[in-house]
């Protein structure tokens, strides 16, 4: 069991400072281009950028000394960090909170990160120590159980459907996320990971509302570009139908291991479908 832990250990350690290396962010060690450093010494660098670079360090202290791993694998991870680094500072909002959300909003420090958890006493857990990171408790309304059913609410139910396309107060549509706070419903997410809620037994809430919801989210998008939503889990056949139903697979542009990357645009025309 040390060995399994040493080993666990080193990869996380590693992984953290290879993704880092990979980003432009420069360390506490090296001043930031353009950052104004003065002949006599004193800097001018943003207080931001410090706070920005002190939060990456500290989430790879974190996990150097933590006996926990991220997740998803390696190559998951790079998916949505590149889309990230590429956005950052950006709208990033995340279902499930688990032992990788150090590492997400340090990658999106100057940025809005906000995860969504149904599980109190997990939320506790994770955030005991990292007090810094937004989350807000989500009470679902779905079990797995009532996966296949749903489709068939959805099918019959107008408020479910495209041309409606509201979260907010719709207590019709079992499947849309209705009791979020004003922050979710009012900001638009550049980028939207889908690794929670549970959905690995009959009365977990499953991922039924969050895949709906994020198709909603980005359907009513008003800036510019697409969402990126990213869900992980598509081994499982209640994910992969409701991404094939919801998020569409001609919206599909990358996917390694169990992490599809999906790219959809705003909905030119709120009368067409899903898909």
């Amino acid at each position: 069991m040390l060995k399994l832990a040493i080993i666990g250990l080193t990869c996380t350690t590693l992984l953290i400072l290879i993704l880092f290396r990979m980003s432009n962010n420069p360390t506490l060690c090296e001043p930031s281009e353009g950052s104004g450093i003065l002949p006599n010494g004193n800097s001018t660098v943003n207080d931001d950028t410090i706070m920005s670079e002190h939060l990456q360090v500290d989430a790879i202290l974190h996990y150097a000394t933590s006996r926990v791993i991220p997740q998803q694998t390696m190559d998951e991870i790079k998916i949505s960090f590149n889309i990230l680094k590429s956005l950052t500072p950006c709208n990033l909002l995340v279902f499930g909170l688990g032992h990788d959300s150090f590492m997400w909003s340090s990658i999106n420090p100057r940025g809005t990160t906000l995860f969504l958890e149904e599980d109190p006493k997990w939320s506790r857990a994770i955030l005991k120590d990292l007090s810094f990171i937004r989350s807000n408790t989500v009470r679902y309304r779905t079990t797995l159980y009532e996966a296949e059913k749903l489709i068939e609410h959805y099918n019959k139910e107008p408020d479910c459907w495209a041309r409606k396309s509201i979260l907010r107060g719709n207590s019709k549509c079992k499947l849309a996320l209705n009791m979020l706070s004003n922050e979710v419903y009012d900001k638009e997410w550049d980028i939207i990971m889908i690794d929670g809620p549970k959905g690995y037994f009959d009365q977990a809430p499953g991922r039924m509302s969050a895949i709906y919801s994020a198709a909603v989210m980005a359907r009513n998008r008003k800036g510019p570009g697409v969402t990126h939503v990213v869900m992980h889990d598509v081994d499982r056949d209640v994910e992969k139908v409701y991404a094939e139903l919801f998020l569409c697979r001609k919206n599909l542009v990358d996917g390694v291991g169990k992490l599809w990357h999906f790219e959809i645009p705003p909905a030119s025309d709120v009368n067409t479908d899903f898909c």
